[in-house]
């Protein structure tokens, strides 16, 4: 679909492959068809606005576990939506940092409830575990809300893909 001039219409399977929320999902499905990439996009920010703690956890849910080597593989392997770079860059990554990744993350969701949800795209391992680090201090409603901001993040490069 180009950004203007055609009708985009997915199903339940292609949007939770954007995001796993059954809620958001609805929501979305529910203004459809779209005339444009811009309607696409207002219908899935409008949906996002009205999700509750349940309905982002659900979302959160169906990531892999960053640092979760078997996750990270699959996940890595799969390539059609997830830019080159990024891949390359999980790859460098040492098995060190891989392992305190999921070290890190096993504590956070001992602590938060969920996994850490962080934009993949563009950054390193070495990085991702850096924010890991950072966040892992804050309270429960600060991660909570800074995951449902990064899984929109996920959610529009994931649209971006039905281009």
């Amino acid at each position: 679909m180009t950004k203007a001039n055609a009708s985009l219409k997915l199903d339940d399977q292609q949007l939770a492959k954007i995001c796993t929320s059954k809620t958001w999902v609805q929501l979305v499905k529910a203004n459809m068809p779209f005339a444009t990439f811009e309607q696409f996009q207002a219908a899935a920010d409008n949906a996002f606005k009205q999700l509750n703690e349940q309905d982002w956890l659900e979302a959160f849910a169906g990531h892999p576990m960053i640092g979760d080597l078997s996750s990270l593989q699959k996940k890595y392997a799969q390539g059609k939506a997830l830019s080159e770079k990024e891949q390359r860059e999980v790859k460098l990554a040492s098995t060190e940092t891989l392992q305190e990744l999921l070290s890190l993350n096993q504590f956070y969701v001992e602590k938060f409830g969920f996994i850490f949800i962080v934009c993949a795209t563009n950054k390193s391992a070495d990085e991702m575990l850096a924010m890991l680090k950072a966040r892992i201090n804050r309270t429960r409603e600060q991660e909570l809300q800074q995951a449902a901001i990064e899984q929109q993040k996920i959610s529009q490069i994931r649209m971006e893909a039905y281009l």
